[in-house]
């Protein structure tokens, strides 16, 4: 909420999205926002990929993507107890697809042109940390993803 309040204008009066707080998004509504945008964000728990359908999410055309920010692989009690109850449902290749670089690989096939992710678990408070920084040189200062990751590295 910090991030929509501090880059209001001009930004984010264009945003579409949903916040997990109010609801959990369904697999039309993760489509419908995944097809339609030019940049998608994603902060949220555990793999991005245990939140949608692996088999529909390689179907989609995400071309329109240009710039997919993945800051998940946070865990808290509840939120791996969900994935592992999840989890017992898929086969050991489908769960290793939802593995950071794998993630990758299958979000490039379905057009998404950069995509920057994390490689390991982490906290909220780091995401946290990575959050503001990505959205102050990207959208503040204007810097390109690039140059971001970098300084994201330091």
């Amino acid at each position: 909420k910090e991030i929509l309040e501090k880059y209001h204008d001009p930004f984010t009066l264009r945003w579409e999205g949903v916040i997990g707080s109010t609801h959990v998004p369904s697999q039309a509504e993760w489509e419908q926002l995944l097809t339609n945008c030019s940049a998608f964000l994603f902060y949220g728990m555990e793999r991005f990929l245990s939140h949608t359908l692996l088999n529909r999410l390689v179907a989609m055309n995400i071309s329109k993507c240009h710039l997919m920010i993945l800051l998940d692989l946070v865990q808290s009690k509840q939120s791996y107890q969900r994935v592992t109850n999840s989890d017992i449902h898929k086969s050991c290749p489908h769960i290793a697809l939802e593995r950071p670089t794998e993630t990758a690989v299958l979000l490039s096939l379905a057009g998404v042109h950069s995509i920057i992710a994390n490689q390991w678990y982490t906290t909220l408070q780091e995401n946290a940390e990575r959050l503001e920084i990505l959205s102050e040189n990207l959208l503040r200062i204007g810097k390109t993803t690039g140059q971001t990751v970098h300084i994201l590295q330091k």
